[in-house]
């Protein structure tokens, strides 16, 4: 039977900072995206391809940009 071998502690302690790393990558990257509804956001799907829409996309796309009830 084989034993495992133990990894040095360096990697061990390297660990929970690159979760913090990977975490913050994450929430950088998504708050570049344009909120959905907003103009910059109905531009961007006016641009990508009708093919490459998600039901939920088309669905907000016609709600948003579409369907708009401005009463100003």
């Amino acid at each position: 039977m084989a034993r495992f071998e133990r990894r040095p502690r360096s990697t061990r302690a390297l660990r929970p900072l690159a979760l913090v790393g990977l975490a913050t990558a994450c929430v950088l990257l998504a708050s570049c995206a344009p909120t959905v509804g907003s103009p910059r956001w109905c531009e961007a799907m006016k641009q990508k391809p009708r093919g490459d829409w998600t039901a939920n996309e088309a669905l907000e796309f016609a709600r948003h940009c579409v369907l708009t009830n401005d009463k100003n």
